[in-house]
C-alpha cells in the first residue's frame, strides 16, 4: 500500500479503505509499505543510467533509487507509523520498481521492518539473509511492452517451474488488459496446483526457523 501516491492524499484517510485494509490482514492477506509517494521527480544534471531507471524503466516512479538514510528512515517510519495509527501491522517494505540503493535498506532495517524485496531476491532485513527469488511483473505502457511481457512472463514462468519460490507481481492497470489479464490467470492457477499462496511475512519466518 503507497500511504500518499504522487501527493494525491493520505490513503489512510479513506475509512472505508483502511477498513477493507483491516478485514484482508485479519483474513491472512499482508500489508506492505510501498514507498510512501511512489512518484520520482527528474533531477537536473542526472547521468544517462540514472535518467534510464527512473524516467524510460519506471516512468517516475523509483521513489528510493537515491535517498540518503535520513530521508529514507523518515519517510518509511511516518509511513509505518500512520498505518500502525491505523491499526495495520506493516511488517515489509518494497520500494517502487524495486529500486532502493543500500542507504535505504539500511533505514529500512532501521525502522525495524523484517524484510525488503527486489525484482530478483528477498532481503531478510533482520539477519542480512539474502535469497534469490525473481518476481513475474508485466509492463503495459505501450503495445510493445505487453507483448514483450506476455512473452518473457511465458518463458520465464517455465524456467521458474523448478524453483522453491514463485513469485508473481501484479498492478492495477495490468487487468485492463485481457491478454495480460488471461496469462496472469493462468499462471496463477497453473503456480497454485503444485504451491501453496504464502505471504512474504510468513515465508521469511519459515527460512528463518528452518536455518536456525
Amino acid at each position: 500500500v503507497v500511504p500518499d501516491y504522487h501527493h494525491s492524499g493520505p490513503s489512510i484517510a479513506n475509512p472505508e479503505f483502511v477498513a477493507w485494509l483491516r478485514e484482508l490482514e485479519a483474513g491472512g492477506h499482508e500489508i506492505v509499505l510501498h514507498g510512501y509517494f511512489h512518484a520520482r521527480p527528474p533531477k537536473k544534471g542526472e547521468t544517462w543510467p540514472a535518467r534510464l531507471l527512473t524516467q524510460s524503466y519506471t516512468n517516475g516512479e523509483g521513489e528510493f533509487y537515491d535517498l540518503d538514510y535520513a530521508e529514507a528512515f523518515d519517510r518509511i517510519t511516518r509511513a509505518r507509523d500512520e498505518f500502525a495509527a491505523a491499526g495495520l501491522h506493516p511488517r515489509g517494505f518494497i520500494a517502487p520498481a524495486w529500486l532502493l540503493n543500500p542507504e535505504v535498506e539500511r533505514a529500512a532495517a532501521a525502522a525495524e521492518l523484517e524484510y525488503t524485496t527486489r525484482l530478483t531476491t528477498i532481503t531478510d532485513l533482520r539477519r542480512g539473509q539474502e535469497y534469490p527469488a525473481r518476481s513475474l511483473v508485466y509492463s503495459v505502457r505501450s503495445g510493445w511492452r505487453r507483448t514483450a511481457s506476455l512473452a518473457w512472463n511465458g518463458s520465464l514462468a517455465g524456467l521458474q517451474s523448478s524453483h522453491p519460490l514463485v513469485r508473481l507481481g501484479l498492478h492495477p492497470p495490468d487487468l485492463e488488459h485481457a491478454r495480460i489479464w488471461t496469462q496472469i490467470r493462468q499462471l496463477t492457477e497453473r503456480f497454485t496446483a503444485t504451491r501453496r499462496a504464502t505471504t512474504y511475512r510468513d515465508w521469511i519466518a519459515e527460512q528463518r526457523a528452518h536455518n536456525s
